[in-house]
């Protein structure tokens, strides 16, 4: 098992911000388009701060029992859930928490460029993530954070996979 880096929420915002900034400095997005589920709390920060429209892709990775450490093929949903414009692809900000392999940011740019209703309309995709981790072979065009080490990042959300509603109604009782 890998080591963990345990990430509290007031680390995690501090880190989109940044992210924030980068972007900001660097890139004038028109559209921001989420990897699901990871990125649906960086999205949500980082559209309130830049004033941006959202997009999300629904991907689920399948590797069969017992293999929670690997990484699966690669399952997209049939569409892009938006209220965005088509136009409003023109400069797409791809986002997801982190770049692990880099399958799953290397798909994905590529799913959205063939993405029937708006690929006509993309002319630039770039990428950002909040961590890269050091085997990763993807390079995202923004992240705040390089590790230098393959470290599972258990994000401030991750402890809700482990508890029941029951869990939760006795603790709120």
């Amino acid at each position: 098992m890998a080591d963990k880096l345990i990430i509290t929420f007031e680390e995690y915002t501090k880190i989109v911000e940044k992210l924030a900034i980068q972007i900001h400095k660097n890139y004038k997005p028109t559209v921001l388009v989420g990897i699901m589920r990871g990125a649906a709390p960086i999205i949500d920060i980082l559209s309130r701060i830049l004033k941006l429209p959202i997009a999300y892709i629904v991907i689920q990775s399948y590797s069969g029992k017992g293999m929670e450490d690997q990484q699966g093929q690669l399952m997209f949903a049939r569409e892009i859930s938006s209220l965005a414009n088509n136009e409003d692809f023109k400069r797409v900000l791809l986002i997801d928490d982190l770049s692990d392999t880099g399958l799953t940011l290397n798909k994905s740019i590529e799913w959205l460029k063939n993405y029937g209703p708006t690929k006509d309309f993309i002319n630039e995709v770039k990428t950002a993530c909040l961590w890269k981790k050091k085997s990763s072979t993807f390079e995202p065009d923004f992240c705040p954070v390089r590790l230098k080490s393959d470290p599972w990042i258990v994000q401030p959300t991750e402890h809700y996979e482990e508890l029941s509603i029951q869990d939760i109604k006795s603790r709120n009782e």
